[in-house]
């Protein structure tokens, strides 16, 4: 295996795009939709992480399973280098759900919620 980037159903592409911009994250590609300006599926990244955008009624009645409801029972676990300024660049930007804290097995994390409220949490091995 050589990668992975989820796709994450959402309402709106384009505000979700501008959120994960705010993150550092820039737009690879997208596919349009039938209205002006209106967007079906997109991709970001950043560095080695990938997310990509899909809307969910671009999904029609193909893949039944997947629940048509904001977020998901699941967390993206995304590490970073300079995590306290990172932090402080963004924290009054989003919604902070769990502020930076040092975990029991060394790492320093916070985790924040993107517009569809999929959990994101950020992390970094600090020395010391």
């Amino acid at each position: 295996m050589d990668s992975l980037a989820p796709n994450l159903f959402v309402k709106d592409i384009r505000s979700t795009i501008e959120f994960y911009k705010l993150l550092g994250f820039q737009q690879i590609m997208s596919v349009p939709g039938e209205g002006e300006g209106q967007l079906v599926w997109a991709m970001v990244s950043s560095g080695k992480v990938t997310f990509m955008f899909q809307t969910f009624e671009s999904l029609g009645d193909t893949l039944p399973q997947i629940s048509r409801t904001d977020g998901g029972s699941l967390l993206f676990y995304i590490r970073i280098a300079n995590i306290r300024s990172f932090f402080e660049a963004i924290h009054d930007k989003v919604n902070v759900i769990h502020g930076l804290q040092k975990t029991f097995y060394g790492a320093t994390e916070f985790s924040i919620t993107d517009p569809n409220n999929y959990v994101l949490t950020f992390a970094e091995d600090e020395v010391g």
